[in-house]
């Protein structure tokens, strides 16, 4: 199995699809390697197709008239983005970055169209993935309109806990590494309100600061503090064993050019 094949196959609209379809669909992809904080795509840049991290981390982002950015979502390895190139194929509206070095493959809209057409699950995977990511910004959206600063900072910080959190003996530590810029970029605000927010919160107990690094020192209270459900597999309450989901994208060998 090629190293192409072998992304797409952990990819999840693509995983139950047979051997002879992905290697059609692979022949037909390119794959380039990005380096930290190098662009993926532009606004404007022609929406040609749509693209699998295979490894990494990105980010997609928006930026303001005055040239303010904002950060949508981060992307995991595994994760498709730019998928609306699949209904619109004019010009991209939204930036991608690499956060970190990171391996991306274009597949061409016209292939994954077809596979939409001829596969439910590969219709159905793109349709959940659309419709995650509406429901998301829809809640940040909310959140920006009707709360404080510091109830859109903890709903952030229990959102990260719920995709990236790792129960630890100190509590819940966040593996994404974001700087305050990031954080406030996100919420719709400054990085100065979000210094001294995440000071506060530390003084209270709430959770412990490091350099990028995040723990929540109790989780259910966090949430309790904007009348909040902790994520289930994090909560001191959640019975021993309990589990959190599994991506099962597994790392895999370094792909070239």
């Amino acid at each position: 199995m090629s190293e192409k094949t072998w992304f797409l196959k952990r990819c999840n609209p693509f995983e139950q699809l047979p051997a002879e379809e992905l290697a059609k669909v692979e022949s037909r992809c390119r794959a380039r390697n990005f380096p930290r904080s190098s662009p993926i795509y532009l606004p404007a840049d022609e929406a040609n197709g749509v693209l699998l991290l295979a490894s990494g981390r990105v980010k997609i982002c928006s930026f303001s008239a005055e040239g303010k950015q904002a950060i949508l979502a981060f992307i995991e390895p595994g994760e498709l983005f730019g998928e609306l190139s699949l209904f619109d194929a004019g010009e991209r509206d939204e930036y991608a970055e690499a956060v970190e070095a990171s391996t991306v493959v274009l597949i061409p809209a016209a292939e994954v169209q077809r596979l939409m057409e001829s596969y439910a699950q590969v219709s159905l995977g793109i349709t959940k993935l659309i419709g995650l990511r509406r429901k998301r910004i829809e809640r940040r959206l909310k959140y920006l309109l009707f709360r404080s600063n510091r109830e859109r900072l903890v709903h952030l910080l229990l959102e990260l806990a719920e995709q990236y959190g790792k129960k630890t003996a100190a509590g819940v530590q966040l593996s994404i590494k974001l700087s305050h810029q990031d954080l406030a970029n996100i919420i719709g605000s400054t990085r100065e309100t979000v210094t001294m927010l995440l000071g506060e919160l530390q003084l209270e107990g709430y959770l412990k600061l490091a350099r990028r690094n995040l723990t929540i020192t109790n989780i259910d209270r966090l949430a309790a503090s904007v009348s909040a459900s902790p994520p289930k597999h994090l909560s001191n309450n959640t019975p021993n064993g309990a589990r959190a989901r599994s991506t099962g994208f597994r790392p895999a060998p370094e792909m070239g050019n």
